[in-house]
């Protein structure tokens, strides 16, 4: 008799990573339940960067204009002397946007307004959080997982396929798999806080003692609010008086102002620094993402930005695995993500040093357009070629169609699907299959290179494939006389 499941995947939090993964299930039409042991959504600015390569997740997952529209781009900032004299500078560096990749700078939008959009897209795909619905216990079998939950109506027993911990750097599935977090706490302590306050202009974000740990304060105008997010290293111990008018006298000490003035507070925190990475991503049925994966400083930006990517990488493999392809299918998930994390961490921690020394400025290494998966189980190349590779990002550009219109590669990558690009090459030539999408360029194919852009970017072959993963990354390339790679290829990821 065949076992019944209450869903395939259960996932524990609520935050952008668990948000990521929901949406990805539910446009794929697998059913889970989502939840937060937190009684409502976060409501503060922790994680406030969207880096360009997150911005092509979400305009993939249909949110971008939203998440736009509710921030944000960085202002200048305003560096202070001791004289009250100061300069501008841009902390990211200014680049302009290219057909390969048309989101070139981070935006500034406050975590608590990305996770309010990405529950509202949820909702449309028919699904919302539980919250106040935290994970007990659980225990795994070679068949599912029965977790033990608590809810507003009391314990519940679940039977699911999968289980993810998306819950956090305290996360409660990790303790309960014994997965080592090993890593080091970096010895320094500071202070985050959402407030109202008034004495500084908007157009700036405001920094005052630069290089000096003991004095260093930031000031920044939280994008889509009429907020500040005040930041500042305090020492290792002590009690810190986070209301309004221990803030005040705060931001009084470090600037040598009495004019800034906290009104009121929204959230704040008072957080010690740590660089830390699971042992393991997986564990049979269970997957860390997230936070619960990886913590590390807020310098640079990368926290949220790598969450998400962790969820957007796993999601579609968990699709995939339950319509049909090899389990070992989702091995590559902690093979693929665990290493950028462990390079992400060396660049906060980085970052964090150079922070300290007041030299912090943000250039292409935040923006996540580099990351790529060369060494993946998943990345076939035949024969090898030089320049764009399998496993790398797949970048846009320009494109038309037979019919006259004008488009984009990630107009054609956008959704659930696999795409398929031939340049050239005989129609027919490769069988279509549900869950690929195959476009053709040249003369006789449904879209055209009027301007050579996908030329420069992705350097074609005639009668070259080039297949793209559902998370906009090469999966394979292969040439004309090399198509049949491609089947067992298929086989692998569950497209046969």
């Amino acid at each position: 008799m065949k076992e019944q499941f209450a869903v395939d995947v259960l996932i524990c939090g609520a935050g952008a990573a668990g948000l990521t993964l929901a949406i990805e299930l539910a446009r794929r039409g697998v059913s889970f339940r989502l939840i937060e042991k937190a009684p409502q959504p976060f409501q503060g600015s922790r994680g406030k960067g969207i880096q360009p390569r997150t911005q092509e997740v979400f305009e993939d997952l249909g949110i971008l204009d939203r998440v736009v529209a509710a921030g944000g781009t960085y202002p200048l900032e305003r560096h202070y002397r001791d004289d009250g004299s100061f300069t501008d500078a841009a902390i990211i560096e200014q680049t302009t946007p290219t057909p390969a990749e048309p989101h070139h700078l981070p935006l500034m939008v406050p975590q608590y307004l990305t996770e309010q959009v990405m529950r509202e897209r949820l909702l449309e795909l028919g699904h919302r959080p539980a919250f106040a619905c935290a994970l007990l216990d659980f225990e795994q079998d070679p068949q599912g997982i029965t977790a033990r939950i608590a809810t507003a109506d009391g314990e519940q027993s679940l039977r699911v396929r999968w289980l993810v911990g998306a819950d956090g750097g305290r996360s409660a599935v990790r303790h309960v798999l014994g997965v080592g977090f090993p890593g080091k706490t970096l010895g320094v302590r500071a202070v985050v806080a959402d407030v109202q306050l008034t004495g500084l202009a908007r157009d700036r974000w405001h920094r005052f003692g630069a290089g000096d740990m003991t004095r260093q304060i930031s000031l920044c105008p939280l994008a889509g609010t009429e907020l500040f997010q005040i930041q500042g290293p305090i020492p290792l111990e002590g009690e810190v008086d986070l209301g309004a008018a221990g803030l005040t006298r705060w931001v009084a000490q470090r600037t040598g102002r009495d004019d800034i003035q906290v009104q009121a507070v929204h959230w704040s925190s008072a957080y010690t620094m740590n660089a830390r990475l699971a042992d393991q991503y997986r564990v049979g049925r269970v997957f860390l993402v997230g936070d619960a994966a990886h913590i590390h400083p807020p310098t640079g930006g990368q926290g949220l930005n790598t969450s998400v990517q962790d969820a957007y990488n796993l999601g579609w493999k968990l699709a995939a695995v339950l319509q049909g392809a090899p389990d070992a299918l989702l091995d590559s998930y902690e093979l693929e993500r665990r290493p950028v994390a462990a390079s992400m961490l060396g660049l906060a921690t980085r970052l964090l040093e150079a922070q300290k020394r007041g030299e912090m400025r943000r250039g292409r290494e935040v923006h996540q357009l580099d990351i790529g998966y060369p060494g993946s189980p998943l990345a076939l190349e035949s024969p090898e070629r030089s320049g764009l590779c399998a496993g790398d990002r797949a970048p846009d550009a320009p494109i038309r169609g037979a019919a006259g219109q004008a488009s984009r590669l990630f107009s054609l990558y956008r959704g659930t699907h696999w795409t398929l690009l031939g340049q050239g090459g005989e129609r027919g030539s490769l069988p279509p299959r549900p869950g690929l999408h195959i476009h053709r360029f040249g003369p006789q194919g449904d879209w055209l290179d009027d301007h050579g852009h996908l030329a420069a970017a992705y350097a074609p072959q005639l009668g070259e494939w080039v297949l793209v993963r559902p998370d906009g990354y090469i999966g394979a390339i292969v040439g004309a006389d090399e198509g049949w790679r491609l089947e067992d290829y298929f086989l692998q990821v569950g497209l046969a």
